[in-house]
């Protein structure tokens, strides 16, 4: 199986999550989609990106494996430009690897790091990549990130190596998957309202609001309380007096 897969001969469909920053967003995207759009239409794969103003977006890779593997070549070869470049107007020295962050459910991260650590100790040995798998899940998830760094072609062997795995291994159970969250902060106004960002405010900040706030405005999910995105509310003058935001 693993040799079929290594060699693209499987016609299984994968869904393969990538945790990226906002810059290397745009590297992938390109001028006007032009990148992105080349990397579909010569892998063959769905790329997709996710909506927001966020500093992290998931892009979602899915397809047939050979597909995958062609994306992912794309996505390393245009990160490895990307570095070159940069290194032509600075004044370091030696090259930095390639870093990919995969999300994993984290009821499959056991198999890939294997008994004592045996099978990603073999991931890293034969293809020369380094990968890390994150302790902790990632916020209101089930899912942790896999860091992978090295050159364009380790990067593509440790990737299929990893479908292997997640192959063999399906995630069990449910799997919450990993939403990133806007920076900014709720803002209130000096008229005594707060638009509160749905994803950016402390739970801490929350519960302050929430205890002047009529519940119908947020939901609960799980122990976080989420406000409804465009709810406006009015709030105390005590709570306005205390408040860290700043009035405008």
């Amino acid at each position: 199986m693993e040799s079929k897969v290594s060699e693209g001969g499987l016609n299984v469909t994968l869904t393969i999550r990538l945790l990226m920053h906002g810059k290397e967003v745009g590297s992938i995207i390109g001028k006007k989609g032009e990148t992105v759009k080349k990397m579909r239409e010569e892998s063959g794969a769905r790329i997709n990106i996710s909506e927001g103003n966020c500093p992290e977006r998931i892009v979602t890779i899915t397809g047939p494996t050979d597909a995958i593997f062609k994306a992912f070549a794309m996505i390393a070869y245009k990160f490895e430009e990307d570095i070159i470049n940069s290194m032509s107007n600075s004044t370091a020295t030696s090259k930095p690897p390639v870093t990919l962050r995969l999300v994993v459910p984290a009821s499959q991260c056991g198999s890939l790091i294997g008994k004592g650590g045996s099978k990603i100790k073999e991931i890293r040995e034969s293809t020369g990549a380094q990968v890390q798998v994150a302790g902790d899940m990632l916020p209101n998830s089930t899912e942790r990130a896999v860091t992978i760094s090295g050159t364009p072609d380790a990067i593509i062997q440790c990737v299929k190596q990893i479908c292997v795995v997640m192959l063999e291994s399906p995630p069990k159970g449910a799997t919450i998957p990993y939403r990133p969250k806007p920076a900014s902060a709720p803002v209130i106004f000096a008229g005594g309202q707060v638009r509160a960002d749905p994803l950016g405010a402390s739970t801490a900040n929350l519960s302050l609001l929430l205890q002047h706030q009529p519940l119908p405005a947020y939901s609960i999910q799980g122990q976080y309380a989420i406000p409804h995105p465009d709810v406006w509310m009015p709030v105390p003058r005590q709570v306005l007096m205390n408040s860290p935001y700043q009035m405008i």
